[in-house]
């Protein structure tokens, strides 16, 4: 059996652990009997799409990513709609793609994955231009992308300082969203676009997702209060936003958004700034990406205590916001007859 080629396009920089002891894992477990090799460093912003490209040309059929998600972008969008597949070896801060495809994220299991080499044809979206594989948005999430790139550090912690902080000033926006069945005009916190189904870091945007439906998920966070902030965190956490009163979710294929000025849009986490109109596509089936024979897509879904306790949140909230309602309905009442006393 004829050896197949592998390119390992390697971001010696992204995510927050040391890359220098990976080539001599790659020449420990990587299987010789059925592979030939080479590493290639990145040196610079969109390298690994220009080594990517030139693997492709050379008819090189698999090309493994070893990064986090930006170099997985920047890799497999060199790649779409052609015979080479993408692999992945994950060791950068968030891992969205990665571990929505239940990738192990140890070097050592992912290169047997590899070994493995079962591959899928799987979806991926466009974001005015821009593709993505894991997800894109604006508002709030696209700011924080915005924020996260300026800091200069990486890893979860910087993540939720950013977004405790701009959390506090944020102010939602208002959309005019058009898909295959009509218009809507709403005010949102952020919009996002989901081909598969967290961010990164097992926060799930969208536990729903499937890269192999051949449709988005659009998951549109109504405005909500200091109050609801918790509940919406555990909820990302434990598969169930949703569930949550303020979660709008549906299907589409394609959808273009109109916002009333210019701002950040992001894809895959990368933020750019772009204008007011915004499109959002999804090509089925239009990359080749090597995948983990034996995952459980079951550990994607709440299980039966956080489907539990998800209720349990949403039945407090609904209490809670009855409360308030009642509330404020009895102190309006008071002043009416405050009033009419003249006191």
């Amino acid at each position: 059996m004829e050896k197949k080629k592998i390119v390992f396009i390697m971001n010696p920089i992204s995510g927050t652990i040391s890359k220098a002891g990976i080539p001599k894992l790659i020449e420990r477990y990587l299987d010789h009997n059925a592979f030939d090799y080479e590493i290639k460093l990145t040196a610079y912003a969109g390298h690994a799409t220009e080594l990517a490209t030139e693997a492709k040309e050379h008819h090189v059929p698999i090309v493994v990513a070893v990064g986090g998600d930006g170099t997985v972008n920047e890799v497999a969008r060199a790649i779409v709609h052609s015979p080479t597949a993408l692999g992945i070896i994950p060791c950068g801060s968030g891992n969205g793609l990665a571990r929505h495809l239940l990738l192990p994220l140890n070097i050592t299991k992912a290169i047997q994955i590899i070994n493995a080499c079962k591959i899928h044809q799987l979806d991926y979206g466009i974001i005015n231009g821009h593709p993505f594989f894991c997800t894109c948005g604006m508002g709030f999430d696209a700011f924080i992308s915005h924020k996260f790139a300026e800091a200069g550090k990486r890893g979860p912690i910087t993540y939720v300082e950013n977004v405790l902080r701009g959390g506090l000033s944020y102010k939602p926006e208002t959309y005019e969203i058009r898909d295959e069945n009509g218009t809507t005009r709403l005010k949102a916190f952020l919009i996002s676009c989901a081909n598969a189904s967290q961010y990164g870091n097992n926060a799930y945007i969208a536990p729903q997702a499937s890269m192999s439906d051949g449709l988005m998920d659009i998951i549109v966070m109504q405005p909500f209060g200091v109050l609801d902030a918790p509940q919406i965190s555990i909820e990302m956490f434990n598969k169930t936003l949703d569930k949550n009163s303020k979660i709008k979710t549906f299907k589409c294929k394609q959808l273009h958004i109109h916002r009333d000025k210019p701002g950040y849009i992001h894809y895959d986490g990368d933020p750019v700034m772009t204008g007011e109109d915004i499109n959002i596509e999804l090509k089925a089936k239009g990359i080749n990406i090597i995948v983990n024979p034996n995952g459980d897509k079951r550990l994607r879904k709440p299980n039966a205590v956080q489907n539990a306790a998800a209720d349990l949140f949403n039945q407090f909230n609904d209490l809670r916001h009855d409360i308030h309602r009642q509330s404020r309905h009895i102190q309006a009442i008071n002043k009416t007859i405050l009033r009419r006393l003249n006191l």
